[in-house]
């Protein structure tokens, strides 16, 4: 693919983004990424979407709905070429980049490297516009995002949430 050709597929991608931002954004989501990629004499279309609170399978349906009656309804958008279009929400093995990132993410075990090489773990108890305070094996440290490198969420298997009670075995019962 010459520049010329990639310089044309990211200005789609860049328009298909615009178009969606508004419309999803009215439903609560934030497109979290867009990919436009070829696949033989098709194209697919990826749209990652994230909202506060977490996506559901409902959410990923929803945002699937008003993705294609946005590009049904602005059919120049993406061209004559036809298209698959998959609708997902973001994977917790994406890295934390925005704030909205580590306040969606509160409560959740992250591990963190930092730009200076060292690298702390530790779980989000808050966070804000510049900065997340973890629990770090019982003690407080304050992180200012322009010091991570990157963090990523842990994954956590039959960890009790706060506020849950009684027996997982019960609930078979």
């Amino acid at each position: 693919m010459g520049s010329h050709d990639r310089t044309r597929a990211d200005a789609v991608r860049d328009r298909v983004e615009a178009e969606l931002a508004g419309p999803l954004g009215t439903l609560g989501f934030d497109i979290e990424a867009l990919e436009l990629s070829p696949a033989g004499k098709r194209r697919v279309l990826r749209v990652a979407v994230d909202r506060d609170g977490g996506v559901t399978l409902d959410d990923v349906a929803d945002a699937t709905r008003e993705v294609s009656r946005v590009l049904d309804e602005e059919s120049d958008v993406m061209g004559e070429m036809p298209y698959t279009l998959e609708v997902t929400s973001r994977g917790v093995d994406r890295p934390l980049t925005l704030p909205r990132h580590w306040r969606r993410n509160a409560d959740r075990l992250v591990a963190v490297t930092l730009v200076d090489g060292g690298e702390v773990t530790g779980r989000i108890l808050s966070s804000d516009d510049t900065s997340a305070t973890l629990d770090v094996d019982g003690t407080h440290r304050d992180v200012a995002y322009a010091e991570v490198s990157r963090a990523l969420v842990q994954i956590e298997f039959n960890r009790r949430r706060s506020g849950t009670d009684g027996d997982p075995e019960e609930d078979d019962a």
